[in-house]
């Protein structure tokens, strides 16, 4: 079966998972959450992508913190050790390099591993942000604007991030998936 021009929710389990494993960052007990449920989902109103996208959010919001912390902790840093090491995700690497985080000169990397130390020292998460249509002067300011944010300040605006990432990684997902 051709996994690409079958609707999403027609899927069998593993190509439904496969598809929509990396949509919230390294991990796939999201997809293995929502494939449970993707019967209540065919009928949704606004159609299958806002079901979806909805329906991962509220998973993620559903899970305890201890859960949330963990999904937190999965995503890279930006421009950081794995992003170096070539160790992202395809959809990562994609964003970050359309942000020019893959082509930094040598103090703005120094910058963005200090800054990336400091968060995480702060935070025990690393510093998220949705970069697509940012510049690396952007994630800069954001970075700067956020280290002062408390714990659970930051906490809850990294869960949007990561929210705001997955609704952008999941419009890229192919058009056939939408439609029978």
């Amino acid at each position: 079966m051709n996994t690409a021009s079958t609707p999403l929710l027609e899927q069998d389990k593993d190509s439904f998972i496969n598809h929509l494993k990396d949509i919230y960052e390294h991990s796939k007990w999201v997809a293995e959450a929502l494939y449970e449920t993707r019967d209540s989902l065919k009928h949704h109103r606004d159609g299958p992508q806002t079901a979806i996208t909805q329906a991962m959010h509220d998973i993620i919001e559903a899970a305890d913190h201890s859960t949330q912390l963990a999904l937190l902790r999965a995503h890279p840093d930006l421009a950081g050790k794995a992003a170096l090491a070539g160790q992202l995700t395809d959809a990562s690497t994609s964003e970050q390099a359309g942000a020019g985080l893959d082509q930094l000169t040598s103090p703005e990397l120094e910058r963005f591993l200090g800054l990336n130390e400091s968060y995480r020292d702060k935070f025990g998460f690393p510093f998220i942000m949705a970069v697509k249509g940012a510049t690396k002067d952007q994630i800069l300011e954001g970075f700067e604007a956020r280290l002062p944010n408390s714990v659970e300040a930051e906490f809850r605006r990294a869960l949007n991030e990561v929210h705001k990432i997955a609704g952008f990684r999941i419009k890229a997902l192919p058009k056939s998936f939408w439609s029978a």
